[in-house]
């Protein structure tokens, strides 16, 4: 048997060759939707991915006989380091992500090594995949391989949960995404808590106001913060994450696309919609060069696309548990559906991910005709 060299990326050939291996190992897969390699290079680079800002990473890549057959990240989050262990992160945890392979035998060298790294750290439990954290690609695609992702979801050889849980590993969380008919109108009761909340007039629905999203962004960080606090996994958020996300994320902010309510003049609860832009991004192979910048430039201007993705909304926790929660969410989710069919054309939507345990956002998604349609899985491992 040919032998598997484990070897630390040092060098910009290194990077190149991390982010261009799943291109290969993909290329006849009609459901993996090439990423654009620039937006991955940023990822995985410090000074240009501000999450190098709280955390330190080394990437790996594994070689057989001179070519690159895998690729792993193992990091650590000082933020994650400080948060409740009862929360799934907390002292000790590290974490690995970005994991590709060819086959078994490449798998568990790959896993290993990032085991090795984390022990270095002095790190006692593994946590993985995140890519880099919690808020960009976490979890493993084990269910929903029949269709492509939708914007910064993640998809997996459906092999790699079997190789991941021979290295020791077991599964600690689910993630949920929910398919949502938008089209169609809701469930009469819905129908009826949305139109009850209308008539309230203590309640406003506003959108964002794209010229000063700065200000929209520290709103609706200061609400997620809260929001998301106390569930499985949760890392706060820094401001120099929202604004390199607004920034990067900017030219897909519409404003009748993210909604602030507002309960006597306070907001409260949030609702963030992006148009899936893998649908035509997804078509780049990778590239915005010599000439895709310029279609996505103009695609931008008005773009008509059949999926929206929900990859955020919260309601701050004193409102959590409440009537006013759902009513909020469920007006939200009625006045971007229509905005998502009537102005873009959409005629679906994906609502997630979801924790397996979050029952009110499960709730909401099943009210308005959710199905699940994907499930990520967050593995550990004592190490």
């Amino acid at each position: 048997m040919t032998q598997i060299h484990i070897r630390p990326v040092v060098t910009m050939a290194d990077k190149k060759a991390f982010v261009d291996l799943p291109f290969r190992l993909y290329a006849g897969d009609p459901n993996w939707v090439p990423p654009l390699k620039s937006d991955v290079m940023a990822t995985i680079t410090p000074g240009k991915n501000p999450w190098f800002g709280h955390g330190e990473a080394q990437l790996f890549l594994a070689e057989r006989a001179g070519r690159v057959v895998g690729r792993i990240s193992a990091h650590m989050d000082y933020l994650a380091l400080k948060q409740p262990p009862e929360q799934g992160m907390g002292p000790g945890v590290g974490n690995w992500g970005f994991f590709e392979a060819e086959d078994a035998d490449v798998a568990g060298p790959l896993i290993a090594a990032a085991e090795a790294w984390l022990r270095d750290k002095k790190m006692v439990r593994s946590l993985g995949p995140l890519s880099l954290s919690i808020w960009e690609e976490p979890g493993l695609l084990i269910d929903g391989h029949d269709h492509p992702p939708t914007i910064l979801m993640g998809y997996h050889n459906p092999a790699y949960g079997a190789w991941i849980e021979a290295a020791g590993y077991a599964g600690v969380k689910d993630l949920y995404t929910y398919q949502i008919p938008i089209e169609v109108l809701f469930p009469p009761l819905v129908q009826r808590i949305v139109a009850s909340g209308e008539r309230n007039e203590r309640i406003v629905i506003r959108k964002v106001n794209k010229k000063n999203f700065d200000a929209e962004a520290a709103i609706i960080l200061s609400i997620l913060n809260d929001a998301w606090s106390g569930n499985w996994g949760f890392v706060p958020i820094t401001d120099a994450e929202v604004a390199h996300t607004g920034k990067q994320l900017k030219p897909i902010v519409f404003s009748e696309l993210i909604r602030i309510a507002e309960v006597d003049g306070e907001p409260v609860a949030f609702m963030m919609t992006w148009p899936d832009i893998n649908e035509k991004t997804g078509t780049f192979g990778g590239s915005l060069f010599p000439f895709n910048w310029a279609k996505l430039l103009w695609w931008l201007r008005a773009p008509k696309v059949r999926t929206m993705r929900v990859p955020l909304m919260g309601v701050v926790k004193k409102l959590q548990s409440t009537r006013m929660a759902s009513q909020l969410a469920f007006m939200m989710v009625s006045l971007i559906r229509d905005s998502s069919n009537s102005d873009f054309g959409a005629t679906r939507g994906e609502f997630g991910w979801v924790l397996d345990d979050n029952g009110p956002m499960r709730s909401v998604g099943e009210a308005i005709n959710g199905k699940i349609n994907k499930v990520y899985r967050i593995y550990e491992k004592q190490l």
